[in-house]
């Protein structure tokens, strides 16, 4: 996948398109909870397999059934393509 570091414009653009996300340090930002921690485990499996697939890994954690994702392109320094992609597959996750 081609990936350019994002403008304002374009964070703006993806942040209105995924409410659920925050914008925080330079990075999307979410945090959410499940049922249980087999749920949320379960959940950080699926996202892994799909940032695998991009290339592109979260910077995450998991506390009991909350897990909390930040996305940043590390090598850029920003946010990019990448990080809209795997919140466009996160989101269709849920």
């Amino acid at each position: 996948m081609k990936r350019h570091r994002l403008t304002e414009a374009e964070i703006a653009t993806a942040l209105a398109a995924h409410p659920d996300w925050t914008l925080r340090e330079g990075r999307f930002c979410r945090e959410l909870r499940f049922g249980s921690f087999s749920e949320a485990f379960a959940f950080m499996t699926r996202v892994a397999l799909l940032a695998e697939q991009l290339d592109h890994h979260p910077d995450w954690s998991n506390s009991y059934r909350t897990v909390r994702i930040e996305l940043t392109t590390h090598d850029l320094g920003a946010l990019s393509t990448l990080d809209v992609a795997l919140v466009e597959r996160i989101d269709a996750l849920l």
